[in-house]
This record gives structure tokens, sequence and C-alpha cells, in this order.
């Protein structure tokens, strides 16, 4: 089992994010993409719609056009063995004890998910942290992302502003969605520090909770599909009657 170099580690404290290159074998990559396509053929709930979001450009309601693309799978712990495994893959499960310094936990009320971004109606989503709607003791969370497919911004594949998760920001940064204000000249200048990722299938992406990233429109031809699972150690516990500690969580062991 590979681990995480001091080197890895040291990139993950600085930067909020560590790239893992061809972590997942094309051939599982496969049979997840397999299985996606067949939960969105079922389009069994939970769903997120692009409607559901609320973002610029999103369709108004669900009978507007677009309006039932689907953005989120959820509930991706309950929907497959298949991606029941990957979420639970001992190999991720020691990367990120390496990263917490302590046992991890999978939260099942974030993310616990496969993204997906259609054309046309994939809307665009702007600068923000995932911890602007995460109630935990310590905003200290990871999430792993998988790309099942190519990933660049051509067709919305993610933009991440290195070090961000360190950054002390003020409400009035923020827009009524926790977003960065574009108009503020402030925020114009940390968001050009903005870079784009571009990553292949079996690529995994971990990135802090605090990390500002966003994402654009898909302009392809092809669906993105991603598979989203967010993690925290077992000392870091959600708040009691928060959405955060309202459906459960998992306890995963390493090997």
């Amino acid at each position: 089992m590979m681990m995480l170099s001091s080197t890895q580690l040291a990139q993950f404290g600085q930067d909020g994010y560590l790239l893992l290159r061809q972590r997942v074998p094309l051939a599982q990559c496969a049979q997840l993409r397999e299985v996606v396509a067949q939960q969105l053929q079922a389009a069994d709930a939970p769903l997120e719609y692009e409607t559901d979001v609320g973002y610029a450009g999103a369709p108004a309601s669900p009978d507007a056009p677009g309006g039932r693309t689907v953005r989120r799978l959820r509930g991706a712990w309950n929907r497959h063995p298949r991606l029941r495994e990957w979420a639970a893959e001992p190999a991720l499960v020691a990367t990120l004890q390496q990263l917490f310094g302590q046992p991890v936990v999978l939260n099942l009320a974030h993310h616990n998910c496969v993204m997906t971004k259609h054309p046309e109606f994939g809307t665009a989503t702007g600068w923000h942290r995932d911890i602007r709607y995460w109630s935990f003791a310590d905003a200290n969370l990871i999430t792993a992302w998988l790309a099942l497919g190519p990933e660049y911004p051509g067709n919305g594949g993610l933009q991440v502003i290195p070090g961000s998760h360190r950054w002390h920001i003020t409400p009035q940064q923020l827009d009524d969605l926790d977003f960065l204000r574009p108009d503020l000249p402030g925020n114009q200048a940390l968001m050009a520090q903005g870079i784009s990722l571009t990553l292949a299938a079996g690529d995994v992406l971990l990135f802090h909770s605090g990390l500002f990233h966003a994402a654009g429109a898909n302009l392809s031809g092809e669906q993105k599909w991603s598979v989203v699972f967010a993690y925290h150690g077992q000392d870091n516990l959600p708040v009691p009657g928060s959405r955060s500690a309202a459906s459960g969580e998992v306890a995963l062991e390493q090997n």
C-alpha cells in the first residue's frame, strides 16, 4: 500500500489539496461508469436537479428547459455496492488517516454523491468553500473526488485557489449563497489566484473543506461524472442537531 510522502503531506497542508494521478484502475472506473449510467437511467431518489441549486443561469423551475437535468445522484453510499467499496477502500482510508492523524469517519449528510455535469444545462458554480454549510467542531474535513472521465475547463472541471483554506474571509466578502463576491476589488485579486485542474479517469483529488473552489459550465458534448465523498477524523464531531449530524456516519477501519 503506497503511503503519502512527507512532501505530499506538506503540500496538502500548504495548498489545501492533493491530486493523486491514476489512483483508480481504468477497469474499476469503467465499472463505476456503468453503475452511474444505470442510476441516471432509473432516476431513483434522492436526486438534485439543476433547478434546485438556485445558481445564476440554472433553470427557474422543474418545468423549464433543463429543469429536470440531474446534477447529483445523492445517497451514493446506499445506491450500489461498487460505490460503497470505493468510499471505504482501505488504501483511500489509509491516505486520509495520514492526513487527519487519526481514524477516519465518512459523513453521509454531505457530498455522498455522484456529481454530474451535463452539456447545455450544467450550470457554473462560483467560488465557494464546502465548510459554508457544514457544521463540525473543527473545520477540518476532506473531500475525495474521483474522476470517472476527463475533467478540464471546457467541460466544467474544477478550479481551485491554492492555500485559500488558510485565509480569513469576512462575511462582507460573501454573497447570500456564501460565494466570493466578484464585484469587490479585493475579491477579484483573490479569485485571480485560481487555477484550473485537469483530471483523467482514475485521478483522485483530495481537498480541504475550507479550500475555495469553483467550476464552469459544461461546454462539451459529453456528460461529466465524478464520485464524491466527505470525510473527517473521529474526534471531529458534527454539531448536534445540525444538518451535518442528521444522516449518520460510517467509521472506517484501515486494514
